[in-house]
């Protein structure tokens, strides 16, 4: 199970398919990645600007080229010594097409006689479609061309049943159109999460494990595959069986997109090299976030009514998705349960859901987050005491039967949903903890503790994937790594809030403050992305305005709210000099947690684009298009020999990918064991520095508290230390070692 010894993250759309990406071959092996990784290549929804909507899973998506075009990138990536990871959905399909699936549309057809009715997780038949824009709607259907047809949607017919009135012929398929409204509490289907176009595929059947495999399994073992990366493990019946079977088969790296909570390991069952990062993001860029922020930002958000008891937030929002959403998820699991009243089942499955402590158990092993939970509710409800016991026992007489399956599947989506989704846009204290798999209770990592995380990974995980950005992270690593000096300046930036949101404020005090640091983190920024991103932001928090119940005049002030910002002149001179104070020690955070993160234990993902400068926001904002042309003429410089000044064309940062991720390739033997370097002296708290083998990586943190590196020493092991940055010699003295960039890469005996 050889590992890559880097990867890069590219986006592939119908623009930017097959060809283009093997036009960046060159490109990404000249900085010196080790496997491109690919978003899902798989046939998805005609038009798909991501992948992760799969309709086909036999045979490459001919809108990136078709299986042509992958075999020519395999052939490009091969001709320049790259690999190649691709990303897997086994979770679930797209139906929102449904002539787009053809296992989906013969379900439809033919009802549980079905070939492929066992391949979808369909609790009964009719199958329930939430699609109609109200059941009055059902008027509006017609039969054409063999076909029921709803404005541009097109449903299958049952043989022999097309004729008569259309609603007549409705009533006689093997599903019903329903009003979309009604999704969450009548679904009758696993799904993605709340995502009625995402139906749930039952891999844990091998016959439908190896039609959903065999075409991604076939480039493994023709050598064209590297590794696989594993979306939403947690969605899948029996992720540990899952894990088993596809490394049994595909004998490659695998890492699996498994959210870890603080201090929380994938179960040692699981034959895995690792998760996709986001427990290494969380651990890196907290270690830039100076803790003595928490109690200035507490105050700012108390005193503009926004909360700041997660926990009290996160319960809150968890119950709100398991009575709406997710209400077809929790009768279905309640339904169940034996001997117990019905009111009584649905309740107590819903607050398991909320008390979870992680995303989801892997009973047996992972019983003790059960209990946890189990226990909880019994403290919180003591009137479900009965019910929630009932349930207790008879999950654990049976852990691998269905009501045990159901409820760990859904408690991720519970988890996700409510937490991800929702708490993080109404717990906007200081959002650059408000990360997939982040604390925003926990103000920032500590030295001693990122130290401990990452000798962890070293020992157990040590070809786990780490990332910084993805195209799931709700703002990208720069904007973070902006958004921590604010923490070392809180007085100033809650005196700024509090003046900017009396001048002009949002109406909704959570997505108030949300705004500022958002214009803060991203400055500059256009007045339409901000307000595509504040729109989301507002629909995602569900306070005054939601994704199924919208408010047109709140939704129109939101929109209207950042060109106005841009258009008050002083307003906007005050936030661009606020930005411009903090964007150059954002610039040493963000070089000093991309070095950590490239030389630290681990595969580390670079994200497209992010080796330079970059200010993403949510999806779809950092789906961009990336400016390749610009990153090659750069990088170009930079092998003439050009050292680039710490400035805002990002080079700096391209310097410091290229470097690490030459060496990665060039010399692994380097990036093996891990061990803490201390620094001693006036400054010591402002470095954290590691050692791996003769190679060591120094990075500044808290710069703007950083008013001298005098009489501050790293305490090197005995040796000629060059840093691979400057080409400079250094005894560890940081004055010195650190005087052109924040950051150093030092290498033992090298030049």
């Amino acid at each position: 199970m050889s590992a890559p010894t880097s990867t890069y993250r590219l986006q592939l759309r119908p623009d930017f398919g097959f060809a283009q990406a093997a036009d960046q071959a060159d490109y990404l092996a000249a900085l010196g990645v080790g496997a491109l990784y690919s978003s899902p290549i798989l046939t998805p929804t005609p038009g798909s600007a991501h992948g992760y909507d799969v309709v086909d899973p036999t045979r490459a998506n001919p809108e990136l080229g078709g299986e042509d075009g992958r075999k020519a990138l395999v052939a490009r990536l091969r001709a320049v010594g790259l690999g190649l990871v691709v990303d897997i959905v086994p979770n679930h399909m797209a139906v929102e097409r449904p002539s787009a699936n053809p296992w989906w549309w013969d379900v439809l057809t033919h009802g549980p006689d079905s070939a492929f009715a066992r391949y979808f997780d369909i609790e009964s038949f009719p199958v329930t479609i939430p699609v109609l824009g109200s059941d009055e709607d059902s008027a509006e259907l017609v039969v054409r061309d063999g076909k029921l047809c709803y404005f541009e949607h097109e449903f299958p017919l049952a043989p022999g049943t097309g004729d008569g009135d259309p609603r007549a012929v409705h009533e006689r398929q093997h599903y019903r159109l329903i009003d979309w409204r009604r999704a969450g509490a009548e679904l009758n289907y696993r799904r993605f999460f709340d995502v009625s176009t995402l139906a749930g595929v039952r891999v844990e059947d091998p016959e439908v494990f190896t039609a959903t495999h065999a075409e991604v399994l076939r480039w493994v073992a023709d050598g064209d595959v590297l590794g696989l990366r594993v979306d939403h493990p947690d969605g899948l019946a029996d992720p540990g069986g899952y894990a088993r079977t596809l490394a049994a088969r595909a004998g490659c790296w695998i890492v699996v997109e498994k959210i870890l909570e603080a201090g929380e390991t994938l179960p040692a069952s699981w034959p895995v090299a690792g998760t996709t990062g986001y427990d290494a993001l969380r651990e890196v860029c907290g270690v830039f976030i100076d803790p003595a922020g928490a109690a200035p930002f507490t105050a700012l958000a108390h005193s503009l009514g926004v909360p700041t008891d997660f926990a009290a937030v996160r319960d809150e929002c968890r119950q709100l998705v398991t009575g709406t959403s997710l209400a077809a998820e929790v009768r279905r699991i309640a339904a169940l349960m034996s001997d117990v009243d019905t009111e009584q089942a649905q309740r107590a499955v819903a607050e398991l859901m909320v008390a979870f402590p992680v995303y989801r158990s892997y009973l047996p092993e992972g019983e003790a987050h059960w209990a946890a939970a189990v226990a909880r509710v019994r403290l919180a409800w003591p009137e479900l005491a009965d019910a929630v016991d009932a349930l207790d026992r008879q999950v654990l007489a049976d852990p691998d039967g269905e009501l045990a399956t159901r409820v760990q599947q859904t408690s991720g989506m519970v988890v996700a949903k409510g937490t991800e989704d929702t708490a993080f846009y109404r717990c906007t204290r200081f959002v650059a903890l408000n990360e997939v798999g982040g604390t925003p209770d926990r103000f920032g990592v500590g030295v001693e503790e990122f130290h401990a995380a990452q000798a962890a990974r070293a020992a157990d995980f040590p070809a786990s994937m780490t990332a910084l950005s993805t195209h799931d992270t709700k703002r990208s690593e720069d904007v973070r790594a902006r958004l921590a000096v604010l923490a070392e300046i809180p007085d100033e930036f809650t005196a700024a809030v509090r003046r900017w949101t009396e001048r002009r404020g949002l109406p909704e005090p959570t997505l108030n403050l949300l705004a500022w640091q958002t214009i803060l983190g991203a400055w500059p920024i256009d007045a339409d992305r901000l307000a595509d991103y504040l729109d989301k932001a507002a629909k995602e928090a569900k306070l005054r305005t939601t994704w199924v119940d919208r408010d047109a005049a709140f939704e129109a002030a939101v929109r209207a709210w950042p060109g106005e910002v841009l258009a008050d002149a002083d307003l906007a001179a005050e936030v661009a000099a606020f930005a411009a104070r903090i964007t150059p020690p954002g610039w040493s955070n963000a070089l000093g947690q991309k070095l950590l993160q490239l030389a630290g234990p681990g595969v580390p993902d670079v994200y497209q684009g992010t080796e330079l400068w970059d200010l993403s926001l949510v999806d779809p904002d950092n789906r961009r298009p990336v400016d390749f042309a610009a990153r090659r003429a750069l990088l170009a410089r930079l092998d003439q020999g050009w050292r680039p000044p710490v400035d805002e064309t990002g080079a700096a940062k391209l310097h410091v990918v290229r470097t690490v991720l030459r060496l990665r390739r060039d010399r692994p033997d380097l990036f093996t064991c891990y061990r803490p370097v201390i620094a001693t002296g006036t400054s010591a708290a402002h470095v954290v520095a590691f050692e791996r083998t003769d190679l060591i990586a120094v990075a500044t943190r808290l710069p703007i508290g950083l008013s001298t590196w005098d009489n501050t020493w790293l305490d090197l092991p005995a040796g000629r230390w060059t840093d691979q940055l400057t080409g400079r010699t250094t005894d560890g003295y940081l004055a010195d070692l650190l005087a052109e960039y924040p950051v150093a890469l030092l290498l033992r005996g090298g030049q």
